[in-house]
């Protein structure tokens, strides 16, 4: 299986750490104010401040008495708490407020219309939530439309600053290597931040080596292919929010040792795990039969009580399966999965494009129409006018014209664009077409199409070897590479990239690729002598979200090469949630 054990890997560091400082700082806030409190919190901070602060801590430090409280604290992370303060001043409340900000405080306050002087402001610098044991979530979801978008460049000094922290407690990191416009500029005001407040890691053992920062767009198409590694399709599915799901999924159905046995496998082989474990659980069950009082008294006392919890969660995980089962036959998967496959293959385009055209047309879901839209004109490089004209148009009766904006907002991110004039077909394209059958010119036209323009998926796709191409079928269960993710189709551009400058260590070789990729790579050094272990453990920077695939791809190669791999994410996405911070007006 894809989860086999890890191949002489070396230990992570204790991320938990991370956790106490947040919950001691918070703690520390709260006690500069005396007495009984009120603590508001907003629902943005809810699920992770869940995560590193029970409620029985919160109850000691802030405890809640509405009617006869002076003093009310709001941890705030977009401004709204300030309609607190607003209301009670219309009620007639008087009080002392402390807006504690998370992880920092919002540029425009004027939503605070009472004195200054009843209120004050703090920062909680609380950016770095521990998901997992190789998982760090910045739980920043807005970064991608702030960032990408719009253009704002606030989230970039937060960045900056929890890689200070993270150099601070675990480094100091040897050597940074990075790609993308962001990534370069959080690359450089870290670097500002640590000579203005340089710690001092002498004598400090290093227990990461090496960092990897990435931009989101420096892979759009790894984003909005369809997951089929289990957890990819749980999130897809339930929605996994804050390492938790959706309140419409089965509860616990992360807390589960059998989960970390199978979330990284491709879907095809869980049903089968899953029903094996289930007969051996059987197994253990009909064990009792035969036993003497004894026995009995012990398998009662030692066993039954895990074998339940057990029993419970693995059905759990097995109507798990069966839902995702069930909502991707409903949505034709398979078919769309060979689609996707083609658009990736660069092989029967227009068929290819009627699809599309039907899903549209049948309404099945305007996220996966834009989704396929968008896959569509990225791997060619842009719609040809004819084709974009039509979709847009087709999409637009079919889903509202208040997604024009939408379009508007995909163009300006590249996802969805069109060609330029001279990109089209050339006359002596046209003429051959002539001279053929409608279904052949169509195929000769595709071909001529991506001889005759400038198609960079499809380039660095060669360059990098990103469509495997094995003899034979593809064994999803003995996975040979990172394809796996992608049923063998395709191996993620940004575990590729990842792959090839560790391999390197550098960006040696791969000047046509980074040229393709709109350059801004970058590399740097730290002569420091590292512990072996240190140099194995990689810590990769996603700015803009990553995907279950990509790290599902990355623990594989890790297993194959010896390394860990650490993933530090604005915030963990995939292909809807990306999209839909695109919509202006929600579908």
């Amino acid at each position: 299986m894809a989860s086999a054990g890890l191949r002489d890997a070396p230990q992570l560091p204790d991320f938990g750490l991370l956790k106490r400082l947040a919950r001691d700082q918070l703690v520390y806030l709260l006690e500069q104010l005396p007495g009984k409190k009120d603590l508001f919190i907003e629902a943005a901070l809810m699920s992770p401040l869940d995560r590193i602060a029970n409620v029985s801590i919160l109850k000691v430090v802030a405890p809640r008495q509405t009617e006869g409280s002076s003093t009310g604290a709001l941890l705030a992370r977009h401004g709204v708490m300030g309609n607190i303060v607003n209301a009670d001043k219309a009620a007639g409340r008087t009080r002392k407020y402390k807006i504690i900000f998370s992880p920092q405080k919002v540029k425009n306050a004027a939503f605070v219309t009472v004195s200054t002087a009843d209120v004050t402001w703090d920062e909680w610098s609380f950016y770095l939530l521990p998901l997992d044991e190789d998982i760090i979530s910045m739980e920043l979801p807005e970064f991608f439309r702030d960032y990408f978008l719009e253009g704002d460049q606030r989230w970039i000094g937060t960045v900056g600053q929890a890689l200070h922290l993270l150099n601070s407690l675990f480094g100091p990191f040897t050597r940074t290597y990075g790609m993308g416009q962001g990534a370069k500029m959080v690359h450089e005001l870290w670097h500002e931040i640590e000579e203005d407040s340089p710690v001092d890691t002498v004598g400090q053992k290093p227990e990461i080596g090496h960092i990897f920062l990435l931009d989101r767009d420096v892979d759009y198409v790894t984003a909005l292919c369809s997951q089929v590694v289990y957890e990819g399709l749980v999130d897809d599915t339930f929605r996994i929010k804050c390492g938790e799901f959706h309140p419409r999924a089965p509860e616990q159905l992360l807390a589960f040792s059998v989960f970390s046995q199978i979330r990284n496998e491709h879907f095809s082989s869980v049903f089968g795990f899953l029903s094996q474990k289930a007969r051996n659980l059987q197994a253990q069950y009909d064990r009792r039969r035969g036993m003497d009082i004894k026995q009995m008294k012990t398998f009662v006392s030692q066993e039954l009580k895990g074998l339940k919890q057990e029993h419970r969660l693995l059905s759990l995980h097995i109507g798990a399966c069966e839902c995702i089962m069930k909502k991707k036959t409903k949505q034709d998967f398979q078919e769309l999965l060979k689609t996707e496959h083609a658009l990736l293959e660069g092989f029967d385009i227009r068929e290819s494009v009627s699809f599309i055209e039907e899903h549209i047309d049948r309404q099945v879901s305007p996220i996966d129409s834009l989704r396929l839209l968008c896959l569509l004109s990225i791997t060619e490089n842009g719609l040809a006018p004819k084709d974009y004209r039509s979709l847009k148009t087709q999409y637009l009766q079919s889903y509202g014209p208040e997604h024009l904006l939408t379009f508007h907002n995909l163009k300006h991110l590249g996802l969805l664009t069109e060609q330029a004039p001279g990109e089209t077909l050339t006359a002596v394209e046209s003429k051959v077409s002539k001279l053929v059958t409608d279904r052949t010119a169509g195929k000769l036209s595709d071909a001529f199409s991506s001889l005759g323009r400038k198609s960079n998926f499809r380039g660095i796709s060669k360059k990098l070897g990103l469509i495997p191409r094995g003899d034979g079928e593809y064994d999803l269960k003995v996975p040979r590479d990172m394809a796996y993710v992608f049923s063998g189709a395709y191996v993620p551009l940004s575990c590729k990239l990842i792959e090839q400058v560790l391999e390197r260590k550098s960006w040696l070789g791969l000047e046509e690729v980074t040229r393709l990729l709109g350059g801004n790579e970058f590399v740097t050094d730290a002569e420091e002598n590292v512990a072996l272990d240190a140099q194995r453990i990689v810590l990769v920077v996603f700015l803009g979200g990553c995907t279950f695939s990509e790290i599902s791809a990355l623990r594989f190669l890790g297993r194959e090469k010896g390394l860990r791999f650490v993933f530090l994410t604005t915030a963990l996405t995939n292909s809807a949630r990306l999209l839909e911070s695109t919509i202006e007006a929600k579908a």
